[in-house]
């Protein structure tokens, strides 16, 4: 799998993104300032986590402006994959790659701690390794990560089947509890209608090595790195 990771100004979850990336398929990343435009060769385009421009304006809207964001575009609408996590969820949303708004947590305050994602399909590049209704943790940094859509939108998710993870307790069940920052119908994370693009706001990446409290992030991209093996 060749990957690149796009770096913005204060992006700072490019090194754990890296790490995941590398362990799961033996390459090191490519390292892609924003100001750049080449992805050629690239199947697996990233957008870490962090506080891209100091999170002014809204979380993700300037980087959403920054000039890698029409080759992504393009990438995108070549065959390309492309991931979010957490900031670069906020940026796919602003740019108009995925549906939605990510609202201010619920409770207002920012949210570090553990929590449980409920696999709702396995058929895709991303989650091809799991099985539908699987539960594992994964970590959350945000404190704007209180996923927003109208109805419409959000039965159209539902419908064509693009809901990707929801926030779930261990057994898999929703709960307001298990939902901290309040997401509409418990969503984490969801798909294009292409299926190859994906934006979650947890972080899988900080799970990928016993040392660091355990793997239960690994599969996600063990699963790209399968897709994409050559």
């Amino acid at each position: 799998m060749n990957a690149g990771i796009v770096l913005f100004p204060g992006i700072n979850r490019e090194r754990d993104m890296a790490i995941a990336l590398q362990r799961a398929s033996g390459r090191a990343p490519r390292m892609i300032w924003h100001q750049e435009s080449d992805l050629t060769g690239l199947d697996l385009v990233v957008l870490p986590g962090g506080f891209s421009y100091g999170d002014y304006l809204r979380c993700g809207a300037m980087a959403a402006h920054s000039p890698i964001m029409r080759a992504v575009r393009a990438f995108a609408a070549a065959g390309g994959h492309v991931l979010g996590v957490c900031n670069g969820f906020q940026i796919l949303v602003e740019a108009g790659m995925l549906p939605g708004a990510l609202l201010r947590n619920a409770g207002l305050r920012f949210l570090s701690r553990d929590c449980h994602l409920r696999v709702e399909r396995a058929d895709t590049a991303f989650t091809r390794v799991y099985q539908k209704g699987a539960v594992f943790r994964a970590p959350m940094a945000h404190g704007d990560g209180n996923y927003f859509a109208d109805a419409d939108t959000l039965d159209r998710l539902e419908g064509e089947g693009l809901v990707a993870f929801r926030y779930a307790t261990p057994a898999g069940e929703l709960t307001p509890e298990a939902n901290p920052n309040g997401s509409a119908r418990a969503i984490a994370g969801i798909f294009s209608p292409n299926l190859r693009i994906l934006g979650l706001m947890p972080h899988p990446e900080d799970l990928v090595d016993p040392q660091l409290g355990g793997e239960d992030g690994m599969p996600l991209f063990a699963g790209l790195a399968g897709a994409f093996a050559t």
